[in-house]
């Protein structure tokens, strides 16, 4: 709190939730580029192996459970505007994160080698 009253003129405190940790972003990546070598998904009328960037818009917007928002781009394409899951709180992260594996599972992609069947 005496922070907080010695603070400059000018500045503010904001009180939120810790913010995800770099241990949990590193989770995410494996199980993202599992997708991204495993799964073929419809993009522009095509089956293709996207990106695990491209996995991570299309999870984390199935996450969010959100429509996802379309702009118009600057010549004439379209925008899909995703949310970022550098936002998440650590528990918001761990929900993800346990997403994640969920649906890995539930579309047969395997993140760990100890997952393939014998």
């Amino acid at each position: 709190m005496a922070a907080v009253a010695d603070a400059p003129a000018g500045w503010r405190v904001t009180v939120e939730p810790a913010a995800r940790s770099l241990g949990q972003n590193a989770a995410q990546w494996p199980i993202l580029e599992a997708f991204a070598a495993q799964l073929d998904w419809p993009v522009n009328g095509r089956m293709v192996r996207m990106t695990a960037e491209n996995w991570k818009d299309v999870l984390t917007a199935a996450f969010r459970r959100e429509a996802a928002q379309i702009a118009a781009g600057l010549d004439g394409g379209m925008v899909i505007l995703g949310q970022r899951t550098s936002k998440f709180s650590k528990r918001e992260f761990s929900d993800w994160l346990e997403f994640l594996h969920a649906t890995a599972a539930a579309r047969g992609v395997v993140v760990y080698s100890d997952e393939v069947p014998a």
